[in-house]
């Protein structure tokens, strides 16, 4: 495999851990201090607590700060206090040293220093980034320990910790504890609960807990009718979400949710309803929803109405940001129009526009995909200079690009620059990487890629396995692609029907019919419906083994089993029956279908039976099709005048190729 020299697909940078040892011995009496030690003490400039807490502060780096800490703790010029341990556990939260911090939490207790409401949630804070909810928890139920008594604040950050987690289950004891400790929750408890429940797919009993608040004197506020609104939005309950939100004053996030939900069902005309009902009801649509409005319209290629909408901003004084020039952004390059796109990344960074991280991977995906890899990979190193630092988003759309070129040197690079710079490949990269390799035959690499993902703590998802699969069955490695089902369910990945699809296609290639069969009888027993790719899949292997009695029967299964037939199954039977020299089949099959008007033929089809009576009838009544294909207004293209001509040359060898051409002319 092409490599940089020293670098390897294996290689994964690991967080260093900071070590973290505080000295303690304690302070000597002064019956202990001998005279030298006298003249040093006196000699110490003693500390206050704020120039410490200044000085925590004011250092960027963690182990200086730290070293700080440990030697202003173990001189006679200062002892630490609350404040002190709190700027110092903030510091360690922010970095997730959860070590230090649980630490330095002993330590307070050992120094008989209470421990504060703002310190116990710095701490609940740093379990959080770190993701340990459970832990968390444990840290709580400790909480007097450490001399700190619960509050609601405390109660209510808890409680985020579980939601961030979806540990749903452990919420509701948490908040009867509360009730039970005699506190009543604010709006912010509320809130809480109130996305719990809709996290949980309980618009009912949020909606309710929302009627709760009222009742107990409790105002919701702009976040919980948003948190109930977006929610029914995303569940699809847009009307009754618009209903709900004129029974209290209009807020322009509640608008904004409705918006955004009338969009994702591409029900863009509301949406534009809903804006000027905004301004009837004296609200002032925002950047959000705009920018809402905007990505939506991008996204099914309307960029002229999109423009026309970033006009109205300017006309209603709102200002675009960064995310509605983005949008616009990704309209041009999904309507492939790079020029355009170009042009306005351009104008973005005239009139001042900060590109982000979101814009950057925009405009490398979009670069990507129109094959632009050069460009793509200069914009990639452009971002750096300018201090944005490329996440695995990039990096995979690079991967990916280069992979769809079949640029096995350009996807390695990017992955050893991807680990050389200290990204964790994802699992859209691993895929990536495993495409390529496969594409290049290196199935032994890419097998071992994939060993590595669940080393990594990246395990490899059903489209890893359905890439590997497609590559193997592609190069007549059936068999291994059969053992690689079997791993699948060692990773505890379920194949789904395009696993099965890219395995009977392979199967049926090479005519390993009966394993292909009996593959099929495993699809229906694991309860996976066959869908139009399978019938098709199986269709063209029994035609391509000349077994058309037996195609037209499971044809019949699948009419049954309620899947409508394709262009492509009609014209894998066409094809099949031509073969067979059952041309007269093959013509009463088309009109049948186009009669009863399941079907509009294509030229596919004409050509398939052109084809048949060429090889099985002759010239005649070939020029007759021909003309038949004229008057149902089908143009003829290369691949017709090339059977005619070869046609020609089989059945009419005498003549020179001047005059065959001047015979299918005149016949034109």
């Amino acid at each position: 495999m092409y490599l940089k020299e020293g670098c390897s697909l294996l290689l994964k940078v690991h967080k260093p851990s900071i070590p973290f040892v505080l000295n303690t011995n304690p302070i000597l009496k002064p019956n202990n201090i001998n005279k030298n030690d006298n003249q040093t003490q006196k000699k110490q400039t003693h500390v206050e607590e704020f120039q410490v807490i200044n000085r925590l502060k004011q250092e960027p780096n963690i182990a200086l700060a730290l070293n700080y800490f440990k030697s202003v703790a173990n001189s006679n010029s200062f002892k630490h206090t609350a404040l002190t341990y709190q700027v110092m556990i903030e510091k360690l939260g922010q970095k997730c040293e959860i070590d230090g911090v649980q630490y330095l939490l002993q330590q307070m207790k050992l120094e008989g220093i209470s421990c504060s409401e703002d310190i116990f949630i710095s701490v609940i804070s740093c379990y959080r980034r770190v993701g340990v909810a459970e832990q968390a928890l444990k840290m709580f139920y400790r909480i007097r320990e450490f001399g700190c008594k619960p509050s609601v604040k405390i109660y209510n950050h808890i409680l985020d910790v579980l939601l961030s987690k979806n540990k749903f289950s452990m919420i509701n004891p948490i908040y009867s504890n509360m009730k039970r400790d005699g506190m009543e929750p604010n709006v912010f408890t509320y809130n809480i609960l109130l996305k719990a429940l809709c996290k949980n797919n309980r618009i009912d009993g949020a909606c309710k807990l929302l009627a709760e608040m009222a009742n107990k004197g409790c105002s919701p506020d702009a976040v919980s009718y948003t948190t109930i609104v977006s929610s029914m939005c995303k569940a699809g309950k847009v009307e009754e979400a618009r209903e709900l939100a004129v029974r209290f004053e209009p807020i322009v996030s509640v608008y904004n949710a409705l918006v955004n939900g009338l969009c994702k069902e591409c029900k863009i005309e509301e949406a534009f309803f809903l804006l000027d009902e905004m301004v009837d009801r004296g609200i002032d649509p925002n950047v959000i929803t705009y920018s809402t409005i905007i990505n939506s319209l991008s996204d099914i290629g309307n960029v002229e109405l999109s423009l026309a909408v970033l006009g109205q901003m300017f006309v209603r004084g709102c200002s675009p940001n960064i995310h509605s020039f983005t949008s616009l952004l990704k309209g041009y390059l999904l309507g492939r129009r790079l020029y355009e796109a170009l042009d306005l990344w351009k104008r973005m960074a005239r009139e001042g526009f900060m590109p982000n991280i979101v814009a950057y991977n925009t405009l490398i995906h979009g670069l990507c995909t129109s094959g632009n890899m050069d460009e793509a990979v200069s914009v990639s190193y452009q971002m750096e200079k300018k201090g944005c630092h490329p996440n695995v988003t990039t990096y995979s759309a690079l991967i990916d690009g280069f992979a769809k070129a079949g640029n096995l040197v350009g996807a390695s690079e990017t992955w050893n620059r991807m680990i050389s710079n200290g990204c964790s490949p994802n699992v859209v990269a691993y895929t990536c990487m495993v495409g390529i390799l496969c594409r290049n035959s290196m199935f032994n690499q890419a097998h071992s890629l994939i060993e590595k993902m669940a080393l990594e703590n990246c395990p490899p998802n059903t489209i890893t396995f359905n890439t590997f699969i497609k590559g193997l069955c592609g190069c007549g490695r059936e068999d291994w692609a059969m053992k690689v089902l079997d791993q699948m369910k060692q990773y505890r990945c379920k194949p789904n029907i395009t696993t099965y699809n890219e395995l009977l296609d392979g199967l049926l290639k090479v005519n390993r019919l009966k394993e292909a069969f009996e593959l099929v009888m495993d699809i229906e027993e694991s309860g996976i419906e066959l869908n139009i790719v399978s019938y098709n899949t199986i269709l063209h292997g029994f035609c391509h083994a000349g077994m058309l009695d037996e195609a037209f029967k499971f044809m019949g299964k699948m009419l049954v089993g309620g899947t409508k037939p394709d262009a492509i199954t009609f014209n894998i039977l066409i094809y099949a029956y031509c073969r067979q020299g059952k041309v007269g089949d093959a013509i009463q099959l088309l009109d049948r279908i186009r009669a009863r008007g399941e079907w509009n033929p294509e030229i596919i089809s004409y050509n398939s039976i052109l084809w048949g009576i060429c090889n099985w009838i002759g010239l005649e009544e070939a020029f007759n099709f021909l003309q038949k294909m004229l008057n149902e207004g089908f143009c003829p293209n290369n691949a017709t005048w090339n059977m005619l001509v070869r046609c020609f040359f089989s059945n009419l060898g005498h003549l020179g190729p001047v005059h065959v051409l001047d015979e299918i002319m005149a016949r034109k």
